[in-house]
This record gives structure tokens, C-alpha cells and sequence, in this order.
């Protein structure tokens, strides 16, 4: 999950705001711009337990022993869910149409295609600034969700606590379809205010959780760093201590271990121009935790 500094873009503007919005709005929202860049992202999809962590590996393996077709490619319609609170946040279609086509970008190479399925919008004042785990998201997810074994279930908000996004493990969908989806900041769609996390690849990052990845700086383990062993569970994504923020080129925190940082990998913090790539690991990962978990896209 991506995340921002508490408080931050609360009152970031939409793209397709008018013209007309007072002057102090706008400041507003370029200080809180300002504290978002400064303080940089951050991501906080909750991490899975080590134990589960287990398990995932050892049903990955099964499913790699029983799979014999190649895999092939899927489309995944998209439910977006735009949560809004009276002027703020009510995201127009061309952005949604928007996040489709970065979505498509971003994941050609690895054997997902993404539709625009449908869109709902939803005035609530206490969703719009919903966290993970609290009543707020419960209410909403239970309310709004749709299909979630076949659908990618998108809501768009204001997270509290400075979030970005966040998103569910395919692990999960079993035992709780409701909460399955990913949730972004509305003004890190392409075109929005979160500058420099406003091309669309919050979702981009959200949905390679969603599809199971982890951060490529992961720990293996709680007493561990990103230099220990290959937490992501990805053999070609080099070693990294820590988050990367901005786009910082040559960045080696790892120096005892073999390549530099990934910063141009979806799943690190850089700036949204800076992000580019999966690895091909990272597709194969993606693709046997589909096929394990997400049976039904």
C-alpha cells in the first residue's frame, strides 16, 4: 500500500474540477501537495503472517506441480467504486477510463488485460476517509462490492492516516470475499493532484498486491532487512534494504549483494514516472497465484 503523510491531499482536487474554485482551495491544496512530496509516499498494504506466508508457498508449489497448460491470457472487468464527499472526490469517467489504460500499460507483458465494468458513486462522508481494517471500509465493501471471484473491485477515496491505497492478498478472497479489492487515493488517478503519484500507478502498485506481490524491499522475516534472503519471493528482483523514494538512479542499498536497487519496479515508492516494470518472475508469481486463488478470472 502506498501512503502519504497523515493528513496529507485531503482536499486534493479531481481532475475535471471547474474553474471556478476559490483561490484558497487551490493553496490548500498545493501546500498539501507539498507535504506529500516532502515527507514522501509510503506504502501499507498489511503484510501477511509469516505462517500464511507458508502457505501461500506451499500451495504455489502444488499448483505449479498440477499446471501443464500455459498460461492464458485474462480479462478482468473492473467495478470502480467512487466515494466522494460533496464537492471532493467524485472522480469523472474520463479518469477511471484513465487508470483502465495505465492498467493495461502496465501489465501487457504479464497476461492480464483490464475492462471497465461498471461504476457506482457513493456520497458518505465517514467513507470517504475509511482506513484498513476499520468500520468505515467494512460498511462500504459490504455495501458496494460486486463479484469479487471474477471482478476487480476498485474504490476510489480519501484514506485516512495519509494512505494512498491499499489492497487484499489473493490468499485472502476465500475466507473474505467482501473485503477483496484495492483502494486508492482519488487524486493518484492520471491527471489528479497527488503529484508526484498522480499517472495512475498507485493502482498499478496496488493491484501487483492484489495479484499477490510483495514490495521488493520485503523482509524474509520480522528481525530481518530487504538485504536478507529474497523476502519479495522473487529470485530477479535484486536485493533492497529499504523503500526507494523520487527516482534516485544507482541507488545500491544492498552493496554485498548482486545488482542495484529496482527503482524502476512497480512495487517499490518511487515517483509514478519513475516505475515501469515487472520483472519476469514477478509475472510468473502473478500468474500462479491467479491461477491458485483467483480460479474464477
Amino acid at each position: 500500500m502506498k501512503q502519504v503523510a497523515t493528513g496529507a491531499l485531503m482536499a486534493a482536487l479531481a481532475l475535471g474540477a471547474t474553474c471556478a474554485q476559490a483561490e484558497p482551495e487551490r493553496l490548500l491544496t498545493r501546500a498539501k501537495t507539498e507535504t506529500l512530496i516532502e515527507r514522501s509516499a509510503h506504502c501499507g498494504t498489511h503484510d501477511l503472517s509469516w505462517q500464511e506466508v507458508a502457505r501461500v508457498e506451499r500451495e504455489l508449489i502444488e499448483q505449479h506441480r498440477r499446471t501443464l497448460a500455459p498460461f492464458a491470457t485474462k480479462t478482468i472487468p473492473v467495478a470502480f467504486h467512487v466515494i466522494y464527499n460533496g464537492a471532493t472526490g467524485n472522480v469523472p469517467e474520463d479518469q477511471l477510463t484513465a487508470q483502465i489504460k495505465v492498467l493495461n500499460a502496465a501489465y501487457a507483458d504479464s497476461g492480464f488485460a483490464f475492462t471497465l465494468a461498471s461504476v457506482d458513486r457513493t456520497n458518505n462522508a465517514a467513507w470517504f476517509t475509511m482506513t484498513p481494517g476499520s468500520t468505515a471500509e467494512r460498511d462500504a465493501k459490504t455495501a458496494l462490492v460486486k463479484s469479487p471471484q471474477t471482478t476487480l473491485n476498485f474504490y476510489t477515496a480519501s484514506p485516512g492516516q495519509g494512505l494512498l491505497g491499499w489492497a487484499t492478498f489473493p490468499s485472502s478472497l476465500a475466507d473474505n470475499p467482501d473485503h477483496d479489492g484495492v483502494v486508492v487515493l482519488y487524486s493518484s488517478l492520471p491527471g489528479g493532484a497527488a503529484a508526484p503519484y498522480n499517472e495512475g500507478d498507485t493502482g498499478t502498485h496496488e493491484v501487483g498486491h492484489w495479484f499477490g506481490l510483495f514490495h521488493t524491499f520485503q523482509a524474509p522475516n520480522a528481525v530481518s532487512t530487504g538485504c536478507s534472503g529474497s523476502g519479495d519471493a522473487i529470485n530477479d528482483t535484486p536485493a533492497e534494504q529499504s523503500p526507494a523514494y523520487g527516482c534516485p538512479t544507482g541507488r545500491d542499498s544492498c552493496p554485498t549483494r548482486s545488482g542495484l536497487d529496482p527503482i524502476t519496479n512497480f512495487m517499490d515508492y518511487v515517483d509514478d514516472f519513475c516505475m515501469y516494470q515487472f520483472t519476469s518472475g514477478q509475472t510468473s508469481r502473478m500468474q500462479a497465484q491467479v491461477s491458485r486463488f483467483r480460479p474464477g478470472i
